[in-house]
């Protein structure tokens, strides 16, 4: 058998197969292809489509000498479509075979999917979803993308822009280079639309399969690191409008995903936060949102230089003046009083985020060692449902509020973590220390340096205290209550020292680790 790759040769297109679920901005290149005679193939929809343009058409059920049948379901599945897809012009077996069966070469496929994703979206009856699963068409796009040494396949209306202006530079003709790099966007496409089906099934099935897919991609300026690449994947205009500044680098994607997670917790009440490499060094609720951000701001009034900031309500103008007088990277909100945000465009580069929707994922991923890991995101909410106190002393109606608010901030900061709080307004956070003491330590340290007294605040640990020495140094800088999952062999020495130095305490019975 002979074969030999044709890597020069233009092929110009003499026939083509057009079958279109979308058939926005097909028009002009159907005009293109007709005026240069090529012949077209088509079916239901598309034929019409076409025909009403002005140009002949051939009917697949010429071709195949079969009616389409099954409701639909087989049209094109017959050898006079796929062997004019993939019979491969220059092995003289396949060209044989071709002239004995008379099939004619098919030089370009236009076929898209029917649109599964979308009704699932849109809470489709599983009889319709069902039925949006393509067979034919994926078929065809598989087909025409591994010959296309031969073959140009466009698998999507989002490449009808540039098939258009391919046709036109090479006067209806394409290269290897061109076939191939639609092949690749065909492979994409296909590949894509299996994960979404495959998903859709293992929300019953649970097969422990890993498939993520993502067709949109952003170069970023580099990685972590500048000696590093990094690219987005994902639709991010689609929760955010930015409305003024440079453009969002790897490191300030992670940033803005903490604060977007962390400030909606705080549902109902208006809150502040200001984020530092994912870890909050301000947390306020307030009046409004000036207040808010003077609180969240207060705790930590060196590490908010430069970092990442976000309210769960629009930014007023006075607001802005007390905001723009702080170095900072970026701002999200759900809106902007016009002169509020004017005057925070004077700094070019500030980012300025318009968040247009909630973030929506329930579960979570990254690559680890020669694979990846997955779970459920920490959805849960400490509420006071889940207070279970353990102390003679029971804590105040103040004290179940600052607790709460505190564990809130506990739930997104990295383990392992001390939060000292009091109600609506974070004072300090020992942050991804090696030891819970440490933790605690690093947490009355910094409350120190920013003027706080810790007399009547609350504490708020992400896991259990092992030994009682946490509650034992809290209780010596006049911390009064005390928020925890509980579960330690030795909780009973925490309950007791708590019981002997009129503390209150609470356990949760969920931990909050955070890696």
């Amino acid at each position: 058998m002979h074969l030999i790759f044709n890597t020069w040769l233009q092929v110009k297109i003499t026939r083509a197969l057009v079958s279109v679920f979308y058939k926005d901005n097909l028009e002009p290149i159907i005009h293109f292809l007709g005026k240069q005679g090529v012949e077209f193939v088509s079916t239901g929809g598309t034929q019409e489509f076409i025909e009403k343009l002005g140009y002949p058409v051939v009917p697949v059920e010429k071709l195949t000498n079969y009616p389409s049948i099954f409701g639909g379901r087989v049209k094109t599945l017959h050898p006079a479509v796929f062997g004019g897809i993939l019979y491969r012009r220059e092995n003289t077996g396949d060209l044989a075979q071709a002239k004995e069966y008379n099939i004619g070469p098919i030089d370009l496929v236009i076929v898209d999917l029917y649109p599964f994703e979308e009704t699932v979206a849109k809470g489709g009856q599983e009889e319709d979803i069902i039925e949006k699963i393509d067979i034919g068409g994926i078929s065809l796009i598989r087909g025409a993308a591994k010959n296309f040494n031969d073959v140009l396949i466009v698998s999507a209306r989002t490449q009808y822009n540039e098939l258009l202006e391919l046709l036109q530079a090479k006067n209806g003709s394409t290269d290897l280079e061109d076939r191939k790099r639609f092949a690749a966007k065909a492979f994409d496409v296909t590949s894509h639309y299996d994960s979404a089906i495959f998903s859709y099934f293992n929300q019953q099935q649970h097969i422990p399969s890993f498939k993520s897919s993502i067709q949109q991609g952003k170069v970023l300026r580099y990685g972590e690191n500048p000696h590093q690449q990094g690219v987005f994947y994902g639709k991010l205009d689609e929760l955010f409008d930015q409305v003024n500044g440079k453009e969002l680098s790897y490191n300030n994607l992670v940033d803005v995903d903490a604060a977007v997670n962390l400030v909606k917790e705080f549902d109902g009440e208006t809150a502040f936060v200001i984020i530092k490499h994912t870890n909050a060094c301000g947390v306020a609720t307030g009046a409004n949102v000036k207040a808010a951000y003077l609180k969240a701001f207060q705790a930590d009034t060196i590490s908010a230089f430069g970092g990442v900031l976000a309210s769960n309500k629009k930014i007023d103008l006075a607001a802005a003046e007390e905001l723009n007088k702080l170095f900072f990277e970026i701002l999200i909100a759900p809106d902007y009083e016009p002169a509020a945000l004017d005057l925070l465009k004077t700094k070019k580069n500030r980012i300025i985020l318009k968040q247009k929707q909630a973030l929506t994922a329930t579960r979570q991923y990254k690559s680890l060692l020669n694979g990846v890991i997955e779970q459920d995101l920490d959805l849960k909410t400490d509420s006071k449902e889940d207070l279970k106190p353990v102390t003679k002393r029971i804590a105040t109606a103040y004290e179940v509020e600052a607790l709460l608010f505190a564990s809130k901030i506990c739930k997104h900061t990295k383990s392992n973590t001390i939060i000292l709080a009091v109600d609506g307004q974070l004072l300090a956070s020992g942050v991804g220390q090696t030891s819970r003491v440490d933790a605690l330590k690093q947490a009355i340290e910094k409350a120190k340096a920013f003027g706080f007294n810790l007399k009547g605040a609350v504490m708020a640990s992400d896991a259990f205290f092992p030994f009682p020495d946490c509650v034992e140094i809290a209780h010596g800088e006049g911390i009064e209550a005390v928020i925890q999952p509980g579960g330690s062999v030795k909780d009973q020495e925490s309950i007791d020292f708590c019981d002997k130095h009129n503390m209150a305490m609470v356990f949760t019975g969920i931990r909050h680790f955070k890696h």
